[in-house]
């Protein structure tokens, strides 16, 4: 009782846990992924671990064409520790290929398939893996940069591999109706179809994978400069797979194995670990969406399929609730509709409750940590407009620039500390000891308060803040008053240099309709925020640059308006 009082008194949140959740996830429970997995696979063999394409994949399934890539990996003279790349979106073949380079003993690197040839180049030098996995749609971006890369071997997927009988047709579809394969000159690439017919009926050696070799190399988004690879430990990993499912235990209990919509792609850190790995440790399997910017393509898949947990990001969730076809989707079987990777805003997840009656379970977390530091309770009825509360075994510090902690209700940086928080950069120590204080919290660049109760609440992106004669102006408050103008779909906010004030604010918008005037957004601004917040300049876009899971990239609006 004594250790419960002292830990609620540095952690308020605590006390506020969902019954049933501990303050602590045990010690290293699988010391491994590979551990985790093999667990896994032991236990829920005959269960349905993958859906795609209207092909079902199973735990065993999904664990003997993982063992024919390790098979492969091992006879090409892959060491541990050797880095291995996939450049893919969520098609079947990229999880056996994960699993396949890590029972290896090799480390992943997650490359984003959208890269141009530019960025692809800049992170296969930075990580120098000796081979690349990439889908074959992808192909001409490797094509353009190859006798750059120092690659050992490139092999190419096909979107319908690992398919069975359905892999025929999705091939024919993806190279002849929907958009041919583009040419390029890869002579020595060989097909991942070739790699599995050489390994058939053959067993990898067993590789002794340590909790603290790197798992992963899951590089930054880059917005403040060149991407840097954070090193999560296979530890890391593990633990936040474990905090996440204590978080989500005593919900999940009254449902059973789950099945999870896993649109966001498997190459972004989110999507890595609270889709995929959470489903793989619970028994849950994966729906893979592999294109969800398609977003008829994607209701459709939603109209014909039963689940019970959807992962998005806020844009996700606001194009598809605004598509004519979405109220023909059966929400009665969604337990939980999550969201993370960018700010969740008011309107549309008001919009989205009233939809799928479901309110949206925020959280919050870097590829830094894993992903996850913060959620929302589980049996959260309304959206709380907080990232919630911190994951078991999670410490949260609010600090101002001098690194030191700041009373409560007062916006300071987050600073975290736990087990999913990485080892560091790949070859940058200088960058991992900045990012890092002098007692061990990783400085996550991001402005918040701590609420009486410890919940928190995302103000901006430090970075991002704009000042305006002396007052900070956080973008994440203007665009969500823009977004609650009924003309507007989507708003981004950046500050401008300007030598009166120091800065000045300016807006981007997507009209959701015609006949939106500046002066109607600048009257709505000015009703709501006081005269500093209210943008100076209006910009209508058809569009907003984002990333690769839909965040907004401010970076990308500023250089716009400095060209």
């Amino acid at each position: 009782m004594e250790i419960f009082e002292e830990l609620v008194g540095a952690r308020p949140w605590i006390a506020h846990y969902p019954e049933g959740v501990p303050a602590e996830i045990a010690p290293d429970p699988h010391t491994t992924l590979v551990d985790l997995w093999r667990r896994s696979r032991s236990a829920y063999g005959p269960r349905v671990a993958l859906e795609s394409f209207g092909a079902r994949m199973t735990y065993e399934q999904l664990g003997a064409a993982a063992d024919q890539v390790t098979v492969w990996l091992q006879a090409a003279g892959l060491r541990k520790g050797d880095r291995v790349a996939i450049m893919s979106p969520n098609v079947m073949a990229y999880p056996a290929i994960m699993l396949g380079v890590l029972q290896a003993g090799g480390t992943l690197v997650n490359v984003n398939p959208l890269y141009t040839s530019r960025e692809l180049e800049f992170q296969i030098v930075d990580a120098s893996p000796r081979f690349l996995f990439v889908l074959e749609n992808f192909a001409a971006t490797v094509a353009a940069v190859a006798d750059r890369l120092k690659l050992e071997r490139i092999v190419l997927i096909a979107p319908g591999d690992l398919l069975g009988p359905k892999g025929v047709l999705v091939n024919f579809v993806s190279r002849h109706v929907k958009k041919a394969v583009p040419k390029c000159d890869l002579p020595h690439a060989i097909a991942f179809s070739a790699v599995l017919r050489a390994t058939r009926g053959k067993s990898p050696r067993a590789v002794e994978v340590a909790a603290d070799d790197i798992a992963v190399l899951q590089y930054t988004g880059g917005t403040t400069g060149s991407a840097k690879g954070a090193m999560l430990l296979h530890r890391n990993l593990v633990a936040n797979v474990e905090q996440s499912a204590a978080w989500f235990a005593p919900q999940l209990a009254k449902v059973g194995p789950t099945i999870m919509v896993t649109a966001l792609p498997l190459y972004h850190i989110y999507a890595l670990t609270a889709c995929f790995w959470f489903e793989m440790r619970t028994g849950g399997s994966c729906l893979l969406v592999a294109n969800p910017r398609d977003i008829p393509g994607f209701v459709k898949i939603l109209r014909g399929s039963s689940f019970h947990i959807l992962a998005g990001v806020n844009t996700l969730y606001n194009v598809l609730a605004d598509h004519p076809d979405i109220r023909k989707v059966d929400f009665s079987s969604v337990v939980f509709c999550v969201a993370g990777g960018m700010a969740m805003q008011a309107a549309v997840a008001r919009k989205w409750r009233q939809l799928s009656g479901k309110a949206i379970i925020e959280g919050y977390g870097l590829s830094e940590t894993s992903p996850v530091l913060c959620a929302n309770r589980p049996d959260l009825e309304e959206f709380s407009g907080t990232v919630g509360y911190p994951l078991p075994s999670t410490e949260i510090s609010i600090r101002n620039s001098a690194g030191e902690p700041v009373p409560m209700g007062e916006a300071g940086e987050i600073c975290a500390r736990g087990p999913q928080v990485m080892a560091g950069y790949w070859d940058r120590p200088m960058a991992t000891e900045a990012a890092m204080t002098k007692d061990g919290f990783f400085r996550t660049g991001d402005v918040a308060v701590m609420l009486p109760d410890g919940q928190f609440k995302i103000v901006d992106r430090l970075k991002d803040v704009i000042i305006v004669s002396g007052f900070n102006v956080y973008p994440n408050e203007v665009e969500e008053v823009l977004v609650e103008h009924p003309k507007v779909r989507e708003a981004a906010v950046i500050g401008r240099p300007l030598a009166a004030t120091g800065e000045e604010v300016i807006a981007f918008v997507v009209p959701r309709e015609d006949g939106l005037t500046e002066e109607d957004l600048r009257a709505f601004c000015r009703e709501r925020l006081t005269g500093y917040k209210v943008p100076r300049e209006f910009f209508f876009r058809d569009e907003l640059p984002k990333s690769n899971v839909g965040k907004v990239l401010r970076r990308s609006l500023k250089d716009s308006l400095e060209n």
